[in-house]
């Protein structure tokens, strides 16, 4: 399931040149301070994914809202188990 979140993630990233630099930046819109910067196009890509699992797993440590992607919401697993057994 992480696993095709993440890639549902990727499918939504977005890459741009800086020429002057000579690197590649990447995001993924949507989801807040997930970026990278490389190089090279698939270093970036690396670092992007990285950078999102990451970004999840703080997300999810601390119970923070997660987008909804590829029919995968983290938010309802994501609250305390008494929070279902009222």
């Amino acid at each position: 399931m992480l696993a095709n979140y993440i890639e549902a993630a990727m499918e939504q990233a977005v890459y741009q040149i800086i020429e002057d630099e000579g690197t590649y930046w990447g995001e993924i819109p949507g989801f807040q301070g997930v970026w990278a910067r490389h190089r090279t196009l698939e270093g970036c890509r690396r670092e992007l994914q990285e950078t999102l699992g990451d970004w999840l797993a703080l997300r999810l440590r601390l119970n923070l809202a997660i987008p909804n992607l590829a029919q995968i919401d983290f938010n309802q697993m994501n609250t305390p188990y008494e929070a279902h057994h009222v």
